[in-house]
């Protein structure tokens, strides 16, 4: 089962995963890429058409380091709440998935 860019909004942390979806399609590296690369497995999973790419340096790293060029203090923290709100959209995709 696939889902309409529509039905996806609702979904929390829908911002970043879909932003990343289309920095993705564009071949951009953006933060919200790179967290939904971080998720991809699980994303692909739960019905979407996440792009493959392949590297060296995993997502998590390449996140990581887009966060902390931007703002080293913060980068973490942040890290950590990009996380979060993947997680919390995954979790929706998969529930809207199984009915």
């Amino acid at each position: 089962m696939g889902f309409q860019p529509s039905e996806l909004k609702p979904f929390p942390g829908s911002e970043i995963v879909l932003e990343g979806l289309a920095d993705l399609a564009a071949g951009r590296e953006t933060e919200r890429s790179e967290a939904v690369m971080m998720a991809s497995t699980r994303l692909r999973a739960a019905g979407l058409d996440v792009p493959t790419r392949r590297g060296d340096i995993p997502a998590a790293h390449r996140l990581y380091a887009l966060l902390a060029d931007e703002d080293a203090r913060n980068a973490h923290s942040r890290y950590n709440a990009v996380l979060r709100r993947v997680e919390s959209f995954a979790r929706a995709a998969e529930r809207a998935q199984a009915r």
